[in-house]
């Protein structure tokens, strides 16, 4: 139900055409120069701290196009309009609701019979039970598990515990599934979703990668619990949170340093971990200091003999590393610091990065689930 607009001005052909790939955009609009994509990495909500993300996946987003004559500072004749619609669902795909037991998700499914390589995908701190990435991600031949852990349906209203025999209970039922190949999953997590995975992959058994976008290697947020294991959640100081004259936040400095004194006990032993590690990393990042977190869990895997996770870094981009397309979400409200923050990153270098990002994450899953490069077909 929100609006996100871009604009930018062109001067067309002499044959009236207008190519974007050929033509750089004049000064005066939402971005400037030789930018085919511009109007969708400039998208800009029309209510602030706004974020798009999709909500019902069985529906496509609706790209309004229109030209307008003049380069005035209110439209001029409209010369022509054209609706695209970004439709998630392939033909014949799945999009199976899970309700086993306490899990709360949805699975999605490639079309044909698999067994596919299977994934379970975590979101951060806004909770629910968002779908986008794993609808995305299940249109390259992934089985994926969007799985909520609170906030949702009949979980946990707010994070304060978290416990791992629920998601032991989802790779569980992946690993059951007959359409999901073995022996072990993928976890796919971004931002507190990052560090559940870590944590995952750490203490239960059945997977194979990881990968990490923007994660953090302490536990944020609340306690972990898994049978007598206790790790408490990383210390902060609202002291050290700023917020500018617009009222929006930095939290950058926020969370206390996990190598010093007794924050070190919320560090997540990823020695413990039996699995391929992938970092992707927004330098640019301001919500926490992402690279540092991946930089020490490479040190600790390697201290510990185990294989050198890898690190992919973005200049330029910040926090919410999304599928590609999503525009760059400048700021918006925070559910637990309680306005809004900003996340940080320039608005082509981040639209970037996700293209970028998203061909490493699924090179990343087929090597290790499925066994073959990616772009490979499995067929004689």
């Amino acid at each position: 139900g929100e609006r996100f607009e871009a604009s930018a001005r062109y001067e067309a052909e002499e044959s009236g055409e207008l190519d974007l790939a050929r033509s750089p955009a004049l000064p005066g609009g939402s971005f400037s120069g030789l930018e085919p994509m511009g109007l969708l990495w400039a998208l800009q909500p029309q209510v602030p701290f706004k974020r798009l993300v999709k909500r019902d996946v069985q529906t496509p987003l609706r790209l309004q196009l229109k030209v307008f004559e003049g380069h005035g500072p209110l439209p001029g004749q409209l010369l022509a309009q054209a609706q695209h619609e970004w439709v998630f669902m392939r033909d014949g795909a799945q999009r199976v609701p899970v309700r086993e037991g306490r899990i709360r998700a949805t699975l999605f499914l490639p079309p044909g019979d698999g067994p596919f390589p299977g994934i379970i995908d975590l979101y951060g701190v806004g909770g629910g039970l968002p779908e986008y990435r794993a609808c995305l991600l299940a249109n390259h031949g992934f089985a994926v598990l969007a799985l909520a852990y609170y906030g949702y349906e009949d979980l946990p209203k707010n994070m304060e515990e978290f416990h791992l025999e629920y998601f032991e209970e989802a790779i569980d039922f992946m690993l059951r599934h007959k359409q999901i190949k073995g022996p072990g999953i993928g976890l796919l997590g971004i931002s507190k979703g990052g560090d559940l995975c870590i944590s995952m992959a750490s203490f239960l058994k059945g997977i194979t990668a990881t990968a990490l976008i923007n994660g953090s290697v302490a536990n944020v947020g609340g306690t972990l619990r898994y049978k007598d294991v206790t790790i408490p959640p990383l210390g902060f100081d609202l002291n050290r949170l700023k917020v500018n004259d617009a009222g929006i936040a930095d939290i950058f400095d926020l969370l206390n340093n996990p190598l010093e004194g007794p924050s070190s006990q919320s560090f997540i032993p990823l020695e413990k971990a039996e699995c391929h590690f992938l970092f992707i990393v927004g330098q640019e990042d301001r919500n926490w200091k992402s690279e540092f977190f991946a930089v020490e869990g490479s040190k600790r895997l390697q201290a510990h003999g185990k294989e050198k996770p890898q690190i992919i870094r973005y200049p330029g981009t910040g926090h919410y590393i999304e599928p590609p397309f999503f525009p760059m979400c400048a700021a918006s409200m925070h559910k637990l610091v309680g306005k809004p923050v900003a996340w940080g990153g320039q608005p082509k270098a981040h639209f970037e990065a996700q293209a970028d990002a998203w061909q490493h994450i699924q090179a990343f899953f087929h090597k290790h689930l499925s066994g073959r490069p990616p772009g490979v077909s499995n067929k004689l």
